[in-house]
């Protein structure tokens, strides 16, 4: 909640002010969430979010505040329309487009069940790095000896309000952690910096309740890499899908120090 408490410095302009000692550039998904939450203090009240669209420009630093600028593009009867940009020392960081909807009713169909894993009390603990307040549980792994799990449980340990906002820019923080990629690690190639990333919004998630986030490996080649991913609840149903290209070159240093960097 404290990491997601942005300090309003004008109309459409806000300041995350939690900072920290970290060695490794500013995580993706934490700028990602708080573009999302600046984003939603700019919508009428009841406008959620559907969708978000960011491009990772630059690294960012974790131990300096962040500005964020909203352009308002857009309100309609249904749909509004924004534009954040993060910036730190006068450069920008980190862009996104997102769209809010109002809630209406509609035929609830999903395509594609949930993957078949064990509960995640019956699992063991798994570590997931640079995330605060979160805890993971492993599943069974549908590829062999990746770097990183593909396939995994998640939840906030902080009990949250009711405030679908704020659940969506918590799951837009989880969503960028792991890399679907980590199975086509190959000949010194591996997936590194996060280039874009995007985020669906299908139906209302807790996230202090676990998600079953699960991450597919699609392509390869010219140096970059690109998965999709969905994440759903406990009973089955399909949260978000989310879809992110990342840079997979060979590295002078290994996967584990670079990956969920901004760029």
């Amino acid at each position: 909640m404290t990491l997601l408490d942005l300090e309003p410095l004008d109309r459409d302009l806000f300041r995350a002010t939690t900072v920290f000692d970290d060695p490794y550039p500013l995580y993706g998904g934490q700028v990602a969430a708080q573009a999302l939450v600046a984003a939603g203090r700019t919508v009428r009240a009841g406008r959620l979010p559907h969708s978000m669209h960011g491009y990772f420009l630059r690294s960012g630093d974790a131990a300096r505040p962040t500005l964020f600028r909203v352009d308002r593009d857009r309100d309609g009867r249904s749909f509004s329309a924004r534009r954040v940009v993060a910036v730190q020392d006068g450069e920008v960081v980190f862009s996104m487009s997102a769209s809010f909807h109002d809630p209406e009713d509609g035929l609830d169909r999903q395509v594609d069940p949930a993957p078949e894993v064990p509960a995640p009390a019956t699992l063991p603990p798994l570590a997931i790095p640079r995330l605060f307040s979160f805890e993971a549980r492993l599943p069974p792994q549908p590829h062999d000896g990746p770097a990183w799990p593909t396939r995994f449980w998640a939840r906030c340990t902080e009990r949250l309000p009711a405030d679908d906002v704020l659940h969506a820019a918590v799951l837009t923080y989880l969503s960028d952690i792991m890399s679907g990629l980590s199975p086509l690690a190959a000949d010194g190639y591996r997936p590194s910096t996060s280039l874009d990333h995007a985020v669906w919004f299908h139906r209302a998630a807790r996230l202090d309740d676990w998600v079953l986030v699960d991450l597919v490996p699609k392509s390869t080649g010219g140096g970059r890499g690109w998965y999709t991913g969905t994440l759903s609840s406990r009973d089955g149903v399909l949260r978000a899908s989310i879809a992110q290209e990342s840079l997979f070159r060979r590295k002078r240093q290994p996967f584990e120090n670079v990956k969920g960097r901004s760029r």
